[in-house]
């Protein structure tokens, strides 16, 4: 991550790790105080929770573990919440079929990573075989 954004700042940073369902439980809990922090409406607050918990999942269960980086930010008048999950797993071998609608490996809430891309304003992902992946999203207040 490249600290703050162009234009903008970041308000708190936070991270959790993703060794265990309790840091997923710890990772949407974190998720729900910084939306609520950002004032996102109630329905955005759930949209972001319900994408950080999936990719928090994700990164527990296909990544091997990893972390969850999570901050305020404030850009060009705008407010929201960014999240970014970082791994060193095996990486994703096809993005375009992990991205495809209704695609999932099993498990989880059967959003995949489309589901969660459909939840949040910006989606970002960065992946390589055998060195890992980093999903960053962003939730804006409207």
């Amino acid at each position: 991550m490249s600290g703050h954004p162009p234009g903008g700042t970041a308000q708190q940073r936070d991270e959790v790790v993703l060794d265990s369902s309790a840091g997923v439980v710890k990772a949407r809990q974190l998720a729900r105080t910084l939306a609520q922090e950002a004032r996102l409406s109630l329905v955005d607050q759930t949209k972001l929770v319900t994408a950080a918990s999936e990719l928090a999942r994700n990164t527990l269960v296909y990544g091997g573990g990893g972390r969850m980086q999570a901050e305020t930010v404030a850009v060009n008048g705008r407010s929201g919440v960014r999240l970014v999950f970082t791994d060193t797993g095996p990486g994703i071998p096809d993005v375009e079929l992990a991205l495809t609608d209704g695609w999932t490996s099993g498990g989880g809430m059967g959003l995949g990573l489309s589901g969660a891309r459909r939840l949040v304003d910006e989606f970002e992902l960065e992946t390589e075989v055998g060195k890992g992946t980093q999903v960053t999203i962003v939730k804006w207040v409207r």
